[in-house]
């Protein structure tokens, strides 16, 4: 099915990381948001690869949600200047928020957080309790470790095969939103084989 979003959530570190090509990448990705007028939804930082996609979105005239956990403002990593911003009383009220305010997710090189919160929409989905697009972004083969990760899950009889349709991997930002065109359907079996 085709996708047409209004707002996505990416997922991404409070670091900017070793290589460049993952901030150029970011830059890129929310030029391209703001061009379409996709909001952007994300943990509300002012640092890292989260800083970057907000001050690039926001550069070229687009709108950003940030939602941040009151801890985290009070260490000052909020970003300040954006079009909104949410702060939540914990780590899970971030991420239902997140997810309540998101068409859909891309996942951009990050650390333990980016994780956590990918693995959790993920599972969500699997579970079916939504049906919106995943889609990691494998910036210089970053994700290449979650892959064969979910690829020995299946392998060694922990998962369907079909959890591999529960998202979308893309190379760049042009394949991001060409794999809009393309999301696929998770099957029954993904949720329901073992039981």
């Amino acid at each position: 099915m085709s996708f047409k979003p209004k707002s996505l959530c990416v997922f991404c570190g409070s670091r900017v990381g070793n290589d460049p090509e993952y901030v150029l990448e970011a830059k890129r990705l929310a030029k391209k948001m703001a061009e379409e007028g996709i909001e952007f939804v994300y943990g509300g930082g002012s640092i890292g690869i989260m800083g970057t996609l907000a001050e690039e979105v926001l550069a070229n005239g687009g709108r950003v949600t940030g939602i941040i956990p009151d801890f985290l403002q009070k260490l000052e990593v909020g970003h300040h200047g954006l079009t909104e911003l949410i702060v939540t009383d914990s780590m899970h009220e971030r991420k239902r928020t997140m997810f309540e305010r998101s068409d859909g997710f891309i996942v951009m090189p990050g650390g333990l957080g980016t994780l956590d919160e990918t693995f959790e929409i993920l599972t969500w989905k699997q579970l079916r309790l939504h049906d919106k697009p995943v889609i990691v972004l494998d910036c210089k083969d970053y994700w290449k470790p979650f892959e064969q990760l979910v690829d020995a899950t299946i392998e060694g009889g922990f998962a369907h095969e079909g959890v591999k349709g529960l998202y979308n991997v893309a190379k760049n930002t042009d394949e991001v939103f060409e794999s809009f065109k393309t999301i696929p359907n998770v099957q029954k079996e993904v949720l329901t084989s073992h039981l």
